[in-house]
């Protein structure tokens, strides 16, 4: 009788397997680095250690483009991991140096004590449920040099259009807010939480307009806060996705 695969536990794998040829997203993604430069290129500059010998892991990494965005930047000791292999055949057509497949989980177990400068987690945490999420950050922790950064990218609860980034891939379980992140990794023992919204990051006309356009829009978010609750929304975050940083 052929072996028939236990659902409950094989049903990623399915998803992971076919991950770049059956999400259009996830390939279209991989297709546009240039058009992702200034957004990446900002990211990087914003939230990684400022010494370029840092070394950085990005768990689930994709194709790599955190990756490649860095080393482009002149970090000379950032990798990446993530467990669909055509993720990581699309880094390698991309050339993108230092990917390679693996468990998340069991990569993170294996890595040393205190040995790295940062571990960025770019659009994965919200995969997991709340208990796998507290054992992931435990064990970016016990990684983390003393002062080493968490870097996340994350689905934003409160945002106007949150379903379209919370159920963007079938493979997603939630998403956060600015105090629920923040709640998960002082439980953790992080200190030092620091929330930032995703504003359109401005590197020519288009963008600019788009700049003023959000600045707005956030203005009119926030009065329809401040009506509803007498809050002014002043450390509000409404762009779909926002950046969390916490430090050892």
């Amino acid at each position: 009788m052929e072996h028939e695969q236990n659902p409950a536990t094989d049903w990623r794998q399915r998803f992971l397997a076919r991950y770049v040829s059956t999400h259009a997203a996830v390939s279209d993604a991989a297709g546009n680095l240039d058009r992702r430069w200034p957004f990446l290129r900002q990211f990087v500059g914003a939230h990684f250690p400022p010494d370029k010998s840092a070394k950085i892991v990005d768990l689930g990494c994709g194709h790599g483009a955190i990756v490649w965005a860095a080393q482009r930047l002149g970090y000379t000791a950032v990798s990446g991991v993530d467990a669909s292999p055509e993720q990581v055949a699309m880094a390698a057509t991309l050339k993108i140096d230092g990917v390679r497949q693996g468990d998340l989980m069991a990569e993170l177990r294996a890595m040393p004590g205190e040995s790295l400068d940062a571990i960025v987690l770019f659009d994965l945490y919200h995969y997991f449920d709340p208990a796998t999420q507290l054992r992931l950050a435990d064990e970016v922790r016990r990684v983390l040099k003393p002062g080493g950064r968490f870097i996340l990218h994350l689905p934003n609860g409160e945002a106007l259009f949150s379903g379209r980034v919370r159920y963007w891939d079938i493979m997603a379980t939630g998403s956060f807010t600015r105090r629920s992140i923040e709640q998960l990794l002082l439980v953790c023992d992080f200190k030092d939480v620091a929330c930032f919204e995703d504003k359109p990051v401005v590197h020519g006309l288009k963008s600019a307009v788009r700049g003023v356009l959000w600045t707005c829009v956030r203005f009119v978010l926030r009065l329809a806060l401040a009506a509803e609750t007498g809050e002014t929304g002043g450390d509000a975050i409404f762009s779909q996705t926002f950046v969390a940083v916490a430090r050892k």
